[in-house]
């Protein structure tokens, strides 16, 4: 065994032999060569060393050992070589060797401006801007993206991007794309898929349904990418004419991470890029259906809905876009006016409050809605002089009339019900948060089985807006995703359901402490209902006629209808006394739900992952603030 073992490797230049090298300067000499003559070399099992260095690329991408030695040279070299030598792309397991160079070349520039300059002046963004042209497969264009959005984060190396004038084009037309091109090149043939797309994708650990997980994942990853590197383009003016194309900016909201991706800002991301300039926010502002695109994010359980919101109140901003957007933004930022801490974001209600008070030229609704808003703000100052002995005569005068509400609500008179809560807003103290809460969401409750989803959505929001976390309390979430869900707004509609879930899963209210399952089946069978519905590849099956597997019959994902009645709430939990305990319920079991609302832990992460993506999210510009350029 120890002869064996002491024997030399029979590979001269063998490159984990040379990893080994305990002397540094010969370690160095030996990597250096190993870099320099890789490219020219046809042996077999070159992908070997290939897929070490991309393991190390991506545990040690601040490791400057490699860049030093030449890394980027090869890897530029050995994908030239993939391009220009189909022969030897084919041989062998040479297929993987430009993914995995352009990966390479993607880690290590991802997080060091001194590493992108070295693999600049190595030559890396021609080959790579072939990869994203489409020269070898989706799976190469996803890295190939991917690098050269990092090397476009920095402004030392934007410039040598910018220089390939073809890049933002593509680009956009990968954004634009990348899911029919997924769907339609792997996802769409199972029986057609190419074996080496398979291993990367599983790394040879799964089957067709693991790889169609993964693929779902890289399409969105792919198309993210490619709206990050395209965000880098929106903050210089003079590239903001060639992105506002209307087909691409009516595209933008729809486009999201899912829920495979959600770190991502995606279309939000840079439409809020494009809205700091002037010379975006006009587009936008004309653009068909992008108002009320906006609208939905900004009331919604987004983890962008910041963002919307700060486009909302750029172009109200703006006297050139103010005008337009008014009527349609107004509505939807009154309902936000009392939310207070969005993530990072302190005071936003106060932001908006003021941007509302400035705004002039809007039609009497719009002016009216303002105003209620301000004189809600006065109410307030007033109240904070009142004794105490008045505010507790309002609130108890509030209590009195909501009870009225529950009982007409009970009795069926849903309209004398909704009256009987907008009464009782009158009369609440403003700073009484809780049973405000309450009182919105229950007249959300009204508006639903009026079939009024529009109205349903404002008080829900108010209702979110005022809680304690913000967007947490259950009933509201629950609310508001049946009436998205009436609207066919599935997005929207999934998100606040899955809140919902989450806070019933972490909930202590006795209504639902009781069940076995917390989760109630209401909302598991709205989830996915909505899931279908808002499935990534769902457009591109539609055009492309499903899943076609040999031997089967063909399957069209995304498009499948739910036969079953999903109940509302209102309809699945009324107990034996005809109370809708999900629904409305008495002033005490209110309060109750309300008192534990503080204990609910799961937040589904949303500031952790504000937090977790504020820096690379500077980087990218998604978490500037307005820096107007007046050019």
């Amino acid at each position: 065994m120890d002869k064996a073992s002491s024997q030399e490797c029979p590979y001269p230049g063998c490159f984990f032999c040379v990893m080994k090298e305990g002397n540094p300067s010969k370690r160095r000499s030996c990597i250096l060569k190993f870099f320099r003559d890789l490219p020219s070399q046809d042996d077999d099992g070159q992908v070997l060393p290939i897929s070490g260095l991309w393991n190390t690329a991506m545990a040690h991408p601040n490791d400057p050992e490699f860049i030093d030695l030449g890394i980027f040279e090869c890897m530029s070299a050995l994908i030239w070589k993939g391009l220009k030598n189909r022969r030897w792309l084919s041989h062998d397991q040479n297929i993987y060797i430009p993914y995995y160079a352009a990966h390479i070349i993607g880690s290590y520039t991802m997080n060091m401006e001194e590493f992108a300059e070295r693999a600049v002046e190595a030559g890396v963004i021609p080959p790579l801007v072939e990869l994203l042209r489409g020269r070898l497969t989706w799976v190469e264009q996803r890295v190939a993206v991917r690098a050269l959005g990092h090397l476009a984060t920095y402004p030392s190396t934007f410039s040598s991007v910018a220089n390939h004038g073809e890049i933002l084009e593509l680009a956009i037309q990968l954004g634009m794309s990348s899911l029919e091109i997924v769907y339609s090149h792997f996802y769409q043939y199972p029986d057609r898929r190419l074996s080496y797309h398979c291993d990367l994708l599983t790394r040879g650990m799964g089957g067709v349904e693991m790889e169609s997980r993964k693929a779902e994942e890289w399409a969105s990853q792919l198309q993210c990418w490619s709206l990050q590197l395209i965000n880098c383009f929106a903050f210089k003016p003079e590239f903001l004419l060639a992105l506002c194309k209307p087909e691409f900016l009516v595209s933008l909201p729809v486009m999201w991470g899912g829920l495979v991706n959600e770190n991502s800002p995606a279309g939000i991301g840079l439409l809020r890029t494009i809205c700091q300039h002037k010379l975006g926010r006009g587009p936008v502002s004309s653009c068909s259906g992008m108002m009320e695109a906006l609208c939905n994010i900004a009331r919604s359980s987004d983890d962008w809905q910041y963002m919307a919101i700060e486009c909302l109140l750029w172009l109200l901003q703006d006297p050139n876009t103010s005008h337009k957007v008014v009527d349609k933004a107004v509505p939807t930022l009154v309902d936000l006016a009392e939310i207070t801490n969005l993530g990072d974001h302190k005071k936003l209600g106060d932001s908006i409050v003021s941007v509302l008070q400035e705004c002039n030229s809007m039609g009497n609704r719009s002016r009216e809605l303002i105003e209620e808003t301000v004189n809600s703000r006065q109410r307030l100052k007033w109240e904070k002089s009142m004794p105490k002995e008045d505010l507790h005569i309002k609130q108890a005068a509030a209590l009195v009339v909501k009870l009225e509400g529950n009982s007409l609500f009970s009795s069926g008179d849903i309209a004398g019900a909704a009256e009987k809560y907008s009464e009782a807003l009158s009369l609440c103290p403003m700073r009484s948060k809780k049973e405000r809460v309450v009182l919105y969401s229950n007249r959300a409750q009204c508006h639903l089985l009026l079939q009024q989803p529009l109205v349903a959505i404002s008080d829900a929001t108010r209702a979110l807006c005022l809680h304690n976390p913000v967007n947490r309390h259950a009933k509201s979430l629950w609310r508001r995703a049946q009436a998205y869900d009436m609207l066919g707004l599935a997005k929207e509609s999934l998100l606040d359901a899955i809140l919902f879930i989450n806070e019933c899963s972490q909930s202590n209210d006795p209504d639902l402490s009781m069940r076995q399952n917390k989760v109630p089946d209401y909302a598991e069978r709205l989830v996915k209902k909505q899931m279908r519905a808002a499935w990534l590849f769902k457009e591109a099956a539609l055009k492309h006629g499903g899943v076609h597997r040999k031997g089967e019959e063909r399957e069209v994902y995304g498009n499948e209808t739910d036969d079953s009645e999903w109940e509302t709430a209102s309809e699945s939990d009324i107990g034996d006394d005809g109370r809708d305990h999900m629904g409305l319920g008495d002033e005490e079991e209110e309060e109750e739900v309300e008192g534990h609302g503080e204990k609910w832990k799961n937040r589904d992460k949303s500031s952790d992952k504000t937090e977790k993506t504020s820096a690379k999210g500077m980087r990218h510009g998604y978490s500037l603030k307005l820096a107007e350029e007046e050019m």
